[in-house]
């Protein structure tokens, strides 16, 4: 019996800035927790990076404006006519 040969995943990379006092919240946090800064972001993103692979819900689609009141094509009323 053969073994599959495993397929090697492919990993991107994402970088950010952040001041020194984020950074020195972020590292005390993080030692407070005994987690590392990259444990830290990564748990906190899982969702957004786990459930969204092939299609976003309709629900957290952004959506137009009700009330159109931005739409220049409509005629405006006037309080003096």
């Amino acid at each position: 019996m053969r073994n599959k040969r495993k397929r090697r995943k492919k990993y991107k990379t994402v970088s950010f800035k952040l001041s020194d006092r984020q950074m020195k919240s972020l590292v005390n946090y993080c030692s407070a927790i005994k987690t590392t800064p990259t444990k830290l972001i990564k748990k906190s993103i899982r969702n957004y990076t786990e459930s969204f692979a092939e299609e976003v819900p309709e629900k957290y689609h952004i959506t137009p404006n009700q009330l159109d009141l931005f739409n220049k094509d409509q005629e405006t009323l006037s309080m003096f006519d």
